[in-house]
């Protein structure tokens, strides 16, 4: 399966993404992971954060298949334990799952476009991470799942 983690804004913190290229690495014999990282349009007038989302959220959509399974991370989504998150990778595989696709919103969210194209809303935490800190503990949970799914010893 592929999986692909868009994202929107580039890691700035040196510790963070190397963090997050040590769990790509990590993942290498399990599935083929690409992060896609999109520019974030700036905010100038908060009155106009609904119109930059949806901007955003065009980007977004465009770099998603009509087949691909989506999964955003959301403040409502739904909340799932390590072991329930394994379970619910290794569903889709099993069910041929080409694509799996991981969308992280800008620090206002996300467009109601993508959230409605998401055929998963999870969330990570009822506590708020910086958008870069999430991509490090996503990428990190996805090869925990697949340890999981493998029963391998590094899920403890």
């Amino acid at each position: 399966m592929k999986i692909k983690i868009i994202a929107l804004g580039k890691i700035k913190e040196k510790f963070l993404k190397d963090g997050t290229d040590e769990f790509l690495k990590r993942l290498t014999p399990y599935a083929a992971v690409e992060i896609l990282e999109l520019s974030p349009i700036e905010i100038k007038d908060e009155n106009l954060i609904e119109k930059v989302l949806d901007e955003e959220g065009e980007k977004i959509l465009s770099h998603i298949k009509p087949q691909s399974y989506v999964i955003t991370l959301e403040i409502q989504g739904r909340q799932l334990s390590s072991e329930e998150f394994a379970e619910k990778i290794e569903d889709l595989t099993n069910e041929g799952l080409s694509e799996l696709v991981f969308v992280i919103g800008s620090s206002c969210g996300l467009s109601k476009n993508v959230s409605a194209r998401a055929n998963f809303k999870l969330s990570m935490s009822k506590m708020t991470f910086l958008h870069q800190f999430a991509r490090l503990l996503l990428v990190e949970q996805i090869y925990r799942a697949f340890k999981i799914i493998k029963g391998e010893t590094y899920h403890k």
